[in-house]
C-alpha cells in the first residue's frame, strides 16, 4: 500500500496536481464567519461580489450570507464581468435576478457604474468581497471607490472583507493619475501597481480626500497575511479574478504587458492559453527579439523565444513570434517597465513598426488614461527609449509609499 501511495504521489506530483495545500491566512470572509457575522446583525445588507468571492472550502459568499440565520441579505450588485463572472471585458451587463437565491442583481457595469439611489434603497449597509489583482487600471477597485461614494451619501455603512494583494504588500510602480486621465480604468490618483490591500486601498481612499464623500468604513481585516507573500504563499486556491486572469501568473504579468495590450497592434496573449505572459506578432523574429531584450539584463526576468497562433483576439489564427515573459526574481522584478522595454527593443530591431508609429491612433486616449498621462506616451515616442520617461514613471513612487504606509494593516 505504501508503495502504491508513493507511486500515486509521484504521478500527482508530476502532472501538477496539490494533494495537501495548507492554507496559511484567513481572509476576511473567514474572520467575518468566526465571528458570527456579528456586525451585519440587524442591518439590511446588500453585497458586491463575483466569483472570487469565496471561503476556504470554496463555497460563494453570496451563499453563506443567503444562509446565514442572523443576516438579511437583500441584494447583489454586480462589477465588470458579472456576479457570476460570465461576462467578458468591457461587456455591458444587465439588471437581473440571480437563479439561485432570488435576489435582485443590480449591475454597476451597465447604464450606470455607480449605484442609484433607487439601488441604494432599502439597505443599511454593503458588503464588498472581490479578490483584487493589485493594479490601478483592473476596474473592480474603481467599482469599490465609487460605491464608498453613493454609500456615504445615502448614509450606508461599507464593510471591506479584504484579501491578499496577489502582487505582495510591498511592490509600487508607476506614475499618479493626473486630473485629465482620471477614469474607470484608472479611477483614483495612486500609481499603476500600488502596493495595498483592497482594505488598505478603501482606507487610503476614505481619508486622504479621494472620494467626494467619506463613508462610514469597516474593514474586516485578514489574519495571517504578510506584506512580503506572494499569492502560492497563502495556501488559498487561485479563483479567475477575471475571464483572463486564470492563475496567479496571469495578474503577476498583467501590469508587464497591459498598458501595451490597449493598443491592440501586438498579442499580449490575450485570445492564447498564457494571457498577459508574452509579445507577439507576425512580423517579429522571435529570436532576434529575446536576444535584445536579454541583453538588457533586466533584474529578475527572462525571454524565452515563443511561436504561437491565437485562438481569438490579435492574430487570431496567424503564425506570430515573440516572446514569453519569465519572472525569475519576483522581489527584484519590476513589473510595469518590462512593456516599456519590449517596445523599446521592437523599435530598435523593426524601425518601421515602432508602436506609436503604426498603432491604432484611435487607441491612445485609452493607453493614456492606463498610464495616467499622456506624458508617458508623447515623451516616449520621441526616441523610443524607457529612459526618457523612467524618472516620472517612478518620481512618485516613494512619496505615495510614505503616504500610504499609515493604513497598512499589515506587516
Amino acid at each position: 500500500m505504501k508503495k502504491i501511495y508513493l507511486v500515486l504521489l509521484t504521478l500527482g506530483l508530476a502532472c501538477g496536481v496539490t494533494y495537501a495545500q495548507k492554507i496559511k491566512i484567513r481572509t476576511g470572509l473567514e474572520v467575518l464567519k468566526e465571528q458570527n457575522f456579528k456586525i451585519l446583525e440587524g442591518k439590511r445588507v446588500g453585497l458586491l461580489t463575483n466569483p472570487t468571492g469565496v471561503d476556504n472550502q470554496l463555497k460563494s459568499v453570496i451563499d453563506i450570507l443567503h444562509e446565514a440565520p442572523n443576516v438579511n441579505l437583500v441584494s447583489l450588485f454586480a462589477p465588470e464581468h458579472g456576479v457570476r463572472g460570465d461576462g467578458h471585458a468591457g461587456d455591458h451587463i444587465e439588471d437581473i435576478t440571480d437563479p439561485q437565491t432570488g435576489l435582485p442583481v443590480y449591475s454597476l457595469h451597465g447604464k450606470t457604474r455607480r449605484p442609484t439611489p433607487e439601488m441604494m434603497q432599502g439597505i443599511d449597509l454593503l458588503v464588498y468581497d472581490i479578490q483584487d489583482i493589485g493594479c490601478r487600471s483592473f476596474t473592480y477597485i474603481s467599482t469599490m471607490g465609487l460605491v464608498m461614494e453613493a454609500a456615504a451619501e445615502h448614509d450606508v455603512e461599507v464593510v471591506i472583507l479584504d484579501r491578499p494583494n496577489p502582487l505582495g504588500g510591498l511592490k509600487v510602480e508607476g506614475g499618479l493619475v493626473e486630473d485629465e486621465y482620471i477614469s474607470f480604468v484608472s479611477q483614483f490618483k495612486i500609481p499603476y501597481v500600488y502596493g495595498m490591500t483592497c482594505g488598505e486601498l478603501a482606507l487610503f481612499l476614505n481619508n486622504e480626500n479621494m472620494l467626494s464623500k467619506s463613508c462610514k468604513l469597516h474593514v474586516v481585516k485578514m489574519k495571517g497575511w504578510k506584506r512580503k507573500m506572494n499569492y502560492e504563499e497563502t495556501g488559498l486556491q487561485w479563483i479567475p479574478s477575471s475571464p483572463h486572469i486564470p492563475q496567479p501568473i496571469s495578474a503577476v504579468l498583467y501590469p508587464a504587458s497591459g498598458i501595451l495590450g490597449e493598443l491592440g497592434y501586438v498579442s499580449i496573449g490575450v485570445g492564447y492559453t498564457i494571457p498577459f505572459q508574452l509579445v507577439a506578432a507576425e512580423w517579429i523574429q522571435a529570436d532576434n527579439l529575446a536576444n535584445n531584450l536579454n541583453r538588457l539584463r533586466l533584474t529578475g526576468v527572462h525571454f524565452r523565444p515563443v511561436h504561437i497562433k491565437p485562438f481569438y483576439s490579435v492574430g487570431q489564427g496567424k503564425p506570430y513570434q515573440g516572446v514569453q515573459i519569465h519572472i525569475m526574481n519576483y522581489q527584484k522584478a519590476r513589473l510595469s517597465e518590462i512593456q516599456f522595454y519590449i517596445m523599446q527593443e521592437i523599435a530598435a530591431l523593426y524601425p518601421d513598426r515602432a508602436v506609436f508609429d503604426h498603432a491604432n491612433k484611435d487607441r491612445f486616449r485609452m493607453f493614456d488614461q492606463v498610464s495616467g498621462s499622456n506624458y508617458v506616451r508623447e515623451a516616449f515616442a520621441k526616441n523610443n527609449r524607457f529612459a526618457d520617461i523612467k524618472d516620472f514613471w517612478y518620481k512618485e513612487v516613494e512619496p505615495f509609499k510614505q503616504r500610504s504606509k499609515k493604513y497598512y494593516l499589515y506587516k
